[in-house]
C-alpha cells in the first residue's frame, strides 16, 4: 500500500459489541473529515515509516494467503517470525519493533483499537533481542562529527556550485544547532533571523515537540570564516535570493544542472524541500568524499551528536547543551554523550597506582 486513503463516509468505532445500554451508533461515529485528520495526525516521518512497514506487511500477508486487517494474533506472530528468520536483508531489533508498532498504529487508525493481539509476538521478539545481543550484535549509533571531521567535510564542498554552498550550510548549521535531520529539513527561510551574536533560528516542530510549540535557538558565529555557520547560511540565503527565492523552504533539492527547488520536478510533482533522508545522505556523501574512517557511520544524527559532544569537550555545561539541542537535562541521550567524553578523562582508575 503506497498511501493510507481517507474514507469518504463516516466510520463507526465501537469498543464493545453490542453497544452498551443507552448508547447508539451515533455515539461511536466519526465523520470522514475526522477520519482524514486522524490519519494525517502523525508527524510526516512517522507516517512515511508506517506506510513503508505496512506495505511490506500487506505484501507478506498476500503471499501467505492471510488477512492483513484486522490481523489475528497468529498472523502477527508468524510475521514477526518471518522478519526474524527469513527476511533479507536481516533487520535489527529496532526495525522489527518499529514494524510491529506500525501495524498496531494502522489498526488503530482503521478503528481496530483492540487488534491485533500482540503478546505472543512480543514474547518472541524479546527472546530475539536477547539472542541478538548474545551473538555479539549491538545497536549501530551514528558516528559523532567532531571539528576535524567538520573541516574535512567542508573542504569537499565545491563552493563554485549551488550544491556545495547548500551542503556547507547544512553541515555547519546542523552542527551549530545540534539539530535533528528532520529539524533542518523543516526550516523555512523566515525561520532564520539575525541575532545578537549570530542567528536566531526558530524550530517550529521536533520529535519531542509534537504539539508544535516551537523553540528559538541561537547559533553563534564561528571563529573561522570557512567553518562559520552564520556566514555559511547567509551565503546560501543570498544565493536563493539571486534565484528570486525569498520565502518557503530553506534547504531545497538541486538537480545536476544546478537548478534549485522550484525548477525541479519528480513524477510531475514539484519538490521544493529536502527530506530528512536527503540531509542524512548529504552528510554521508561528504564523509565519504573526505575520506573519513568508517564513513557508513556518518548520518544525519552525526551532526547532532557531534555538536553536543564537542560542546561538552570545550567545557559547556550540560544544561546549556540540553537547551541548545532541545533535550531534557536528564535525558539519557545527553548523558550518553557526556559519558562518552568523560570515560577516559574522568576514569575512576586513573591515578590508583597500577
Amino acid at each position: 500500500m503506497a498511501d493510507i486513503e481517507p474514507v469518504a463516509r463516516p466510520v463507526v468505532i465501537r469498543p464493545h459489541d453490542p453497544v452498551p445500554a443507552g448508547y447508539t451508533d451515533t455515539d461511536f461515529t466519526i465523520s470522514a473529515a475526522a477520519v482524514e485528520r486522524l490519519i494525517n495526525a502523525p508527524a510526516e516521518n512517522t507516517k512515511l515509516a508506517h506506510q513503508r512497514d505496512w506495505g511490506e506487511y500487506e505484501r507478506w500477508c498476500a503471499a501467505a494467503d492471510r488477512i492483513a486487517l484486522p490481523a489475528t494474533a497468529q498472523t502477527l506472530l508468524e510475521y514477526v517470525t518471518y522478519l526474524i528468520e527469513e527476511r533479507e536483508p536481516k533487520l535489527a531489533p529496532a526495525s522489527i519493533d518499529r514494524a510491529m508498532g506500525s501495524i498496531r498504529a494502522i489498526h488503530a487508525e482503521r478503528g481496530y483499537e483492540d487488534q491485533p493481539g500482540i503478546k505472543p509476538a512480543r514474547r518472541v521478539f524479546r527472546a530475539f533481542k536477547r539472542q541478538w545481543a548474545d551473538d555479539g550484535n549491538r545497536a549501530r549509533k551514528a558516528t559523532p562529527v567532531k571539528i576535524p571531521a567538520i573541516r574535512a567535510m567542508i573542504d569537499t564542498c565545491d563552493l563554485a556550485t549551488a550544491a556545495g554552498i547548500r551542503d556547507r550550510a547544512i553541515i555547519l548549521l546542523g552542527f551549530g544547532l545540534m539539530a535533528r535531520r528532520s529539524e533542518l529539513a523543516g526550516l523555512d527561510i523566515a525561520d532564520v533571523q539575525p541575532g545578537k551574536e549570530g542567528l536566531d533560528v526558530f524550530i517550529k516542530r521536533s520529535k519531542t515537540d509534537q504539539e508544535a510549540k516551537g523553540r528559538e535557538v541561537p547559533v553563534l558565529a564561528g571563529q573561522h570564516p570557512e567553518t562559520c555557520p552564520v556566514r555559511a547560511v547567509q551565503e546560501w540565503i543570498a544565493l536563493l535570493a539571486e534565484h528570486d527565492i525569498t520565502s518557503g523552504p530553506l534547504f531545497r533539492p538541486i538537480d545536476r544542472h544546478g537548478r534549485i527547488g522550484d525548477d525541479l520536478a519528480a513524477a510531475g510533482k514539484p519538490r521544493v524541500r529536502l527530506s530528512g533522508r536527503s540531509v542524512a545522505e548529504i552528510v554521508r556523501r561528504h564523509a565519504v568524499a573526505a575520506g573519513l574512517s568508517g564513513p557508513s557511520g556518518y548520518k544525519g544524527h552525526s551532526l547532532r551528536s557531534g555538536g553536543a559532544s564537542s560542546a561538552y569537550e570545550a567545557g559547556a555545561p550540560i544544561a546549556g547543551i540540553a537547551g541548545q539541542g532541545g533535550w531534557n537535562e536528564q535525558s539519557p541521550v545527553v548523558l550518553g554523550y557526556v559519558r562518552a567524553v568523560d570515560k577516559w578523562k574522568n576514569h575512576p582508575m586513573r591515578g590508583v597506582g597500577l
